[in-house]
């Protein structure tokens, strides 16, 4: 007997070994800095966090979800849309929840795809659109994301015979990993290229509340056209502090968004009722939050560009997400095997470019969820080690 063959065609998640690790070497006494985890040290607000535990604490709440009326959290979502982002959307027929937004971009691959369907994935990605893919029988051609184009798709290059194969193409700003954003004239170009050779586009923006420097994240679907081409996945993970909470969200095209509901309603059945009444709350409530959240961020963000640049190493200011995406040390071959040297090193834990793609050779990411007085440190070590 053995396992499918597909488990040998896509790598487990890089940072959950990683963990492991770093934890032995915590046991061991070592001061380690982990820089590779993208889990903010940041909490919900305390009115959602009361929603939460009292709708614990009644003994009406723990039914199988479907025993619940869906909807006030499908308005609650579609109302923030609209409010956010000026986009209308319905929510019976143009919004699910989703159990973190990840659980969207799983299913997904089988909502669209058959066996030998072909889909877009850009390089850098996060990986798991490269692993749901594969698991869902499709062929994955690249797009690459390159600093020249400011890691963002060049439509023009995609091969038109691949285009005309692909089934959906994946777009993801403001961006993980290399913390890039698009301009608005690349969602109208994405919508027209779309409709031209049939491609659904699967837009993965959950990074849109943190942004720095005056800019405001836009949704694809407040583009003309974007929901009779594809969808958006949203969370509250980053948005609403709760990445814990696996609270998540899919709007647009009512016939994909019935495909995933369809698929759902077998492999999970719906989100425990508690966590729906404290999302519905999240984003009924004040945001007001997020202005000093964002700032903290970006006052980490400024730590550790500057203290990069200074040690010579080629980086970007970003204006969005907590990552920090920079170039490896000239001279160096490896992004892998440096970073690890550097954690074995220095203690410092930093994720390899390669970790999400042949595109991301060559360059490494920090996550921003330490204080800023601990990036410091990890900055101070890593220029020494540099010396």
């Amino acid at each position: 007997m053995k396992i499918a063959n597909r488990m040998n065609e896509f790598e487990a998640y890089l940072g959950t070994t990683m963990n492991l690790i770093l934890t032995q070497m915590r046991k061991e006494g070592k001061d380690v800095i982990n820089l590779g985890l993208g889990d903010p040290d940041v909490i919900p607000t305390e009115a959602a966090r009361r929603e939460l535990a009292d709708a614990c604490m009644d003994i009406n709440s723990h039914h199988y979800p479907s025993f619940y009326d869906p909807m006030p959290l499908k308005e609650a979502i579609a109302n923030w849309y609209e409010r956010r982002y000026g986009v209308a959307c319905d929510p019976k027929t143009e919004v699910t929840p989703l159990l973190g937004a990840a659980d969207g971009l799983f299913h997904i691959h089988t909502c669209l795809l058959d066996a030998g369907d072909t889909a877009l994935i850009p390089d850098p990605c996060y990986p798991a659109y490269i692993a749901s893919t594969i698991i869902a029988g499709g062929v994955i051609e690249t797009v690459p994301l390159l600093k020249e184009n400011g890691f963002v798709p060049d439509l023009d290059a995609i091969d038109p015979e691949v285009a005309k194969r692909a089934k959906m193409i994946w777009v993801n700003y403001p961006n993980n990993p290399t913390a890039a954003h698009a301009p608005d004239e690349f969602y109208v170009k994405l919508i027209e290229w779309a409709n031209k050779y049939d491609v659904w586009v699967i837009s993965d923006n959950p990074y849109s509340e943190i942004c720095f420097d005056g800019y405001c994240a836009p949704s694809f679907l407040k583009f003309e056209g974007a929901k009779e081409v594809g969808v958006e996945l949203n969370s509250l993970s980053k948005a609403y502090n709760s990445c814990g909470w696996r609270t998540g969200m899919m709007l647009g095209n009512s016939e994909i968004i019935g495909g995933m509901s369809k698929i759902k309603s077998h492999s999970d059945r719906g989100m425990f009722y508690p966590i729906q009444k404290a999302a519905t709350e999240a984003l009924n409530g004040s945001d007001a939050f997020m202005d000093e959240r964002n700032k903290m961020f970006q006052d980490r963000r400024n730590v550790v560009v500057n203290a990069l640049k200074e040690m010579g190493i080629d980086v970007d200011m970003p204006k969005a997400t907590f990552y920090v995406w920079a170039a490896v040390p000239e001279g160096v071959a490896e992004s892998k095997e440096w970073c690890m040297k550097v954690l074995n090193e220095i203690a410092v834990w930093m994720i390899p470019g390669s970790m999400y793609g042949k595109y991301g050779e060559g360059f490494f990411r920090i996550a921003l969820t330490h204080p800023a007085d601990r990036l410091a440190l990890a900055m101070e070590r890593l220029g020494n080690y540099l010396k």
